[in-house]
């Protein structure tokens, strides 16, 4: 796991990790790239990570992908994140392409659903918690809508 201050570099991150693995003998290299949008009049995106959790979150997928015979890398940004740029890659290199091509599609919805990182639109120079847009951390007690 690779957390970066302001927007990811997409083809260095994306080289990097091709690089390292290109000798490992995988039939499967998929990448995933979030990019923000233009949308609600935003001018971009700003980003708070609770560290650990996201830690050990990213841990157990490691675990998970190790068990199909995969590998698993993700990047992500803390703070501003521009319009038209990169906030998120995540990668799957496995021996197979199915394994890649399910597993890159679990990993990134459940880290949609479950990652410690709050989101803040960019409005006018001003960071606003993107509530609509945001999902509640499962156990997150008070934070998660739970009672």
């Amino acid at each position: 796991m690779y957390l970066y201050d302001g927007a990811l570099d997409v083809p260095k991150i994306l080289k990097q990790w091709y690089d390292s693995e290109r000798d490992s003998n995988y039939g499967a290299y998929i990448p995933f790239v979030g990019t923000v949008r233009s949308e609600d009049n935003i001018s971009g995106l700003s980003f708070d990570i609770y560290e650990p959790i996201l830690e050990s979150w990213f841990k157990s997928w490691q675990e998970k992908a190790k068990l199909r015979g995969a590998i698993i890398k993700m990047a992500h940004s803390r703070g501003d994140v521009m319009l038209h740029e990169s906030s998120y890659i995540a990668a799957v290199f496995s021996p197979k392409r199915r394994v890649a091509l399910e597993f890159i599609d679990e990993f990134v919805e459940d880290f949609k659903a479950s990652a410690p990182i709050w989101k803040y639109d960019l409005i006018e120079g001003e960071r606003v918690y993107a509530k609509d847009r945001s999902t509640a951390i499962k156990g997150s007690g008070l934070l998660g809508g739970q009672s």
